[in-house]
C-alpha cells in the first residue's frame, strides 16, 4: 500500500478546537464550574500550578486549570507562556522565612522542639478510604479553631548548627567555600554577594551553581522529582535522610525600590521549606557532621519540597567528595529533564505531521531490504556454483 500525506486545513483545526471546547464545558446542564470554586476546592492543585508556572497568582492558575480541562501540566505551559509576557519592575528581597506566620510545622528529628510542633492541614494520619458523605450536597465541615503562629519561630536545625554537628553552607568536602555563583540557598546576604543566578532570564548551563540548581528544582516536575528522591531512597544514592523540619504559613514579600530608598512589603505568599538532614562520614579535613538538603515552593506543596530537598543532596555529591554513581547525582540528567513544560513539548512534538522524515526512513529501509535480498540472491548462485559434483 502507497504511503501519502494526508492534507488537511484551518476548518479541520476551528473544527478540532471547538470540539475541545465543547468537551472542556461537559454537560450544558451542570452548573459551569467557576474559578472561585476551583481556587477555593482544589487548593492544592491551584499551589502546584503556581509552583511549577513559576507565576504566584492564584486566579490565573484557577483559570489555567479550567482551560486545561484539568490537565496540570498544561495548564503548567498555560501560565509559564503568560508569565514570559508580563514586564518585570523589581526583584524582591531574599524571603525572611525565620519570620513565617506558620500553619503547620512538624520535625521528625526531636520530639520536643522550641515553638512546638503543629500538625496543620494534613492528610497524613487521615485514612485512606473513599469518604460518600463527599457525595452529599451542602455539606459544610466544621474546623477547630487555629491561629497561625505569628512569632519568630527558631529552625530546629540551628539546634545541631550550635553544637556544630551541621556542616555550614557552601563547605565541600575540605571545609573550603564552594561555588563560582552560589553554592549558597540565599546569596543575597551581604553587598559583596554575587547577584543570584536568574533561570527566567539566563540559560542553564553547565557546572550549574546551587542557586540554578535549586531554581530549576522549585519550577521541576513533581512526579519526576518525587520518582528521583524515591530512587535514592531505595540505594540509588547516598541519602539517608531525616526530616529536620517541614514548615507551611506566610511570608512577606519585600522589595526595595531605589527611587524611595525603603523597603516596601507587597503581599504575604504561601510557601513551603523544608530542611533534610543527611549523614556524612566526614573527610580527612572535616570530622563526621550531617548536611542538609533544601527546598522551597509556592503554596502548601509538601511532597515537592521534600522531593527537591532529597535531590538537592544527592546533587552535591561531587561538592561533598562522594562517588556520582546514581541518576539523582548526576546534576545534569536531572536539571536536563526535570522541566516538564520542555518534557511535554518534547513528547508531543511526536504527534505533529512528520511525513517527510519518516518517507526519507522508508525509503531507506526499502533500499537496506532491497540490497540485502540482492546479496542473498547472489551469495545463493555463488554457492549453486561452486558445489562439488559427486562421481558415480
Amino acid at each position: 500500500m502507497p504511503y501519502v500525506a494526508v492534507k488537511g486545513g484551518e476548518e479541520a483545526i476551528q473544527n478540532a478546537e471547538a470540539l475541545l471546547q465543547s468537551r472542556r464545558r461537559g454537560d450544558p446542564e451542570i452548573p459551569e464550574l467557576q474559578l472561585e470554586q476551583i481556587e477555593q476546592q482544589l487548593t492544592l492543585a491551584v499551589e502546584r500550578v503556581m509552583c511549577e508556572g513559576s507565576l504566584y497568582d492564584r486566579q490565573l492558575a484557577a483559570l489555567a486549570i479550567k482551560q486545561s480541562w484539568g490537565d496540570l501540566v498544561e495548564a503548567i505551559f498555560l501560565l509559564r507562556a503568560y508569565r514570559t509576557t508580563l514586564p518585570r519592575f523589581y526583584y524582591s528581597q531574599p524571603l525572611d522565612t525565620s519570620n513565617m506566620q506558620i500553619q503547620r510545622r512538624i520535625s521528625a528529628i526531636f520530639k520536643d522542639v522550641p515553638g512546638g510542633q503543629r500538625l496543620g492541614p494534613t492528610f497524613d494520619y487521615i485514612h485512606r478510604l473513599l469518604d460518600f458523605k463527599l457525595i452529599a450536597e451542602g455539606e459544610v465541615p466544621t474546623a477547630p479553631e487555629a491561629e497561625a503562629i505569628t512569632e519568630p519561630v527558631p529552625r530546629v536545625i540551628d539546634t545541631l548548627d550550635r553544637e556544630g554537628l551541621m556542616q555550614g553552607e557552601g563547605q565541600g568536602a575540605g571545609g573550603r567555600e564552594q561555588g563560582e555563583r552560589g553554592e549558597q540557598v540565599n546569596n543575597n546576604s551581604s553587598p559583596s554577594s554575587p547577584p543570584p543566578f536568574d533561570l527566567t532570564r539566563q540559560p542553564l548551563t553547565f557546572p550549574a551553581g546551587r542557586d540554578a540548581r535549586l531554581q530549576n528544582l522549585a519550577r521541576a516536575d513533581e512526579g519526576f522529582l518525587l520518582s528521583l528522591a524515591y530512587s535514592t531512597q531505595r540505594g540509588y544514592g547516598r541519602n539517608h535522610p531525616f526530616a529536620g523540619e517541614i514548615r507551611m504559613g506566610e511570608v512577606e514579600v519585600v522589595i526595595f525600590p531605589e527611587e524611595l530608598g525603603f523597603e516596601v512589603a507587597i503581599a504575604d505568599i504561601t510557601v513551603t521549606e523544608v530542611q533534610m538532614v543527611n549523614q556524612f562520614q566526614g573527610s580527612k579535613e572535616l570530622p563526621a557532621q550531617f548536611t542538609r538538603g533544601y527546598g522551597l515552593t509556592f503554596g502548601h506543596n509538601e511532597r515537592k519540597a521534600m522531593s527537591m530537598a532529597l535531590i538537592d543532596r544527592a546533587m552535591r555529591a561531587e561538592e561533598l567528595g562522594e562517588a556520582i554513581e546514581s541518576p539523582a547525582q548526576n546534576v545534569e540528567f536531572v536539571l536536563s529533564h526535570a522541566d516538564n513544560v520542555e518534557a511535554q513539548g518534547f513528547v508531543q512534538h511526536l504527534k505533529l505531521p512528520h511525513y517527510i522524515d519518516f518517507q526519507a526512513e522508508l525509503n531507506l529501509v526499502r533500499k537496506i531490504r532491497q540490497k540485502s535480498q540482492e546479496l542473498i540472491g547472489r551469495l545463493e548462485v555463488t554457492a549453486t556454483q561452486t558445489k562439488p559434483t559427486s562421481v558415480g
